[in-house]
């Protein structure tokens, strides 16, 4: 493996080359939008969709309800049964419930950090956070380990990665996630970044490419050690310059009647759409996420936050995640796409004195479709009233290693930081759950 510092300093070297032809105006690093990595096991998933729940989604109101339990911890909603015989979620997940078959559901998840940016870090990296390192985000990894083809950026964040952390910790910034930005719900919505900017257009464009490539080739034959073409910005190039590449962002390609199965009211509904035409387009890693979950007052508002309002966070997430899942599987996509669904940590198993939960990670629950993943299971359960693991606690390292191996990744695997110090993908302590595999 190259010097992971030397490659830097080369690399910021040939950026502010591309500075001075102009070419910052695009907005956003060329660095940051793509990485060529090595291959992943053939056998495997061949991409991933995160449904990221921003503010830590209840467990008690979502898939781990306790019907039984006093008023004070099941809360104001109701729970449904499932396809699964005694399996039941929340009374707003009614279509999800129908395809319980498609589902794992693991219902034990622990961890100690019940702050977002800690608990953010921890489930979305597998490390818990220190302040000497800041490690990378499963989709960066994802992508840092896979031989990239195609013209669209293979780490896709609609519309945005979580605001604690950057997502590719101490990897190349051309692993970090491309945001979309906007909402994709808007009639008008367009990605950032993909449309000229005033005064410019291909033929410009591609004259600066060509001076950027003639201080390229200066550049090698000065340095040995420096290829002498940037394929970020040729990629770069391709996607500005791709018609197929634009219309893959455009949902108005969609039908009306697909677009609203996935749902209207809520961005979850769009995004998830979006993410599924991205992978449906060779996009490794899409992370979808979703705000607003972050519930210390009146959880009622969850299902219903006006007298006639449909759209909710969790009639709306219930839309989206089952067409999602039944989208994929009638495209044939399903056992080639993992679909995860978490949140940094879940939620107070007693309801406070504002209605609403406080922060809790001591147990909680994730959700697992597709990719390797054996449906119509529950792994681990939390005790009657939601407190704390039961059986077979699983913590985000194990989360981490599993994907990882789903994704045919060893978890094993050892990366670089940049100063050369070779850092394991998971913990040494990660247990890889290969009782959810078919």
């Amino acid at each position: 493996m190259r010097s992971p510092t030397k490659n830097t300093r080369k690399r910021f070297t040939r950026r502010d080359a591309i500075c001075i032809g102009g070419l910052s105006v695009f907005g956003i690093g060329i660095n940051k939008l793509f990485a060529g990595k090595v291959g992943s096991q053939s056998n495997a998933a061949k991409q991933c969709i995160l449904i990221w729940l921003e503010g830590g989604p209840s467990h008690l109101e979502m898939f781990d309800p306790k019907p039984e339990a006093p008023e004070e911890v099941r809360g104001p909603l109701g729970s449904i049964a499932t396809t699964l015989p005694g399996v039941r979620v929340n009374e707003c997940l009614s279509q999800t419930a129908k395809i319980m078959d498609d589902i794992t559901l693991i219902r034990s998840v622990t961890s100690p950090l019940g702050e977002h940016n800690f608990g953010s870090h921890y489930l979305l990296t597998g490390y818990k956070p220190t302040p000497a390192l800041e490690y990378p985000a499963l989709c960066s990894t994802v992508v840092q380990l896979r031989e990239q083809n195609g013209v669209l950026p293979p780490n896709i964040a609609v519309p945005r990665f979580s605001n604690n952390l950057s997502g590719n910790g101490f990897l190349p910034a051309a692993t970090q996630p491309f945001a979309v930005g906007g909402n994709p719900q808007n009639q008008n919505f367009k990605v950032r970044d993909l449309e000229f900017y005033r005064g410019l257009n291909l033929p410009r464009i591609d004259r600066r490419k060509r001076l950027v490539n003639t201080l390229d080739e200066f550049a090698a034959r000065s340095d040995a050690g420096v290829s002498g073409l940037d394929p970020d910005l040729e990629r770069a190039f391709n996607l500005l310059a791709s018609e197929e590449a634009k219309s893959a962002f455009n949902l108005q390609n969609e039908s009306v009647e697909v677009r609203n199965r996935y749902g209207l009211g809520d961005p979850i509904g769009q995004s998830c759409l979006l993410a599924r035409r991205l992978v449906q387009r060779g996009v490794s890693f899409v992370t979808v996420t979703s705000s607003g979950w972050d519930t210390h007052q009146n959880i009622s508002s969850l299902k219903r936050r006006y007298e006639t309002d449909r759209n909710a966070k969790l009639p709306s997430f219930d839309r989206a995640y089952s067409a999602l899942i039944t989208d994929l599987k009638q495209q044939g996509m399903l056992d080639d796409t993992l679909v995860i669904v978490m949140g940094e940590f879940g939620r107070t198993p007693k309801v406070n004195a504002n209605g609403g939960r406080d922060h809790w990670p001591r147990v909680f629950s994730i959700a697992l479709a597709g990719g390797g993943v054996s449906g119509g299971q529950v792994y681990g359960s939390s005790n009657s009233l939601g407190e704390y693991p039961e059986d077979n606690p699983v913590t985000p390292a194990d989360i981490t290693a599993t994907v990882y191996t789903l994704l045919g990744i060893n978890p094993n695997h050892e990366l670089h930081t940049r100063d050369g110090r070779p850092v394991r993908i998971t913990p040494e302590s990660a247990n890889v759950l290969s009782q959810l595999f078919i």
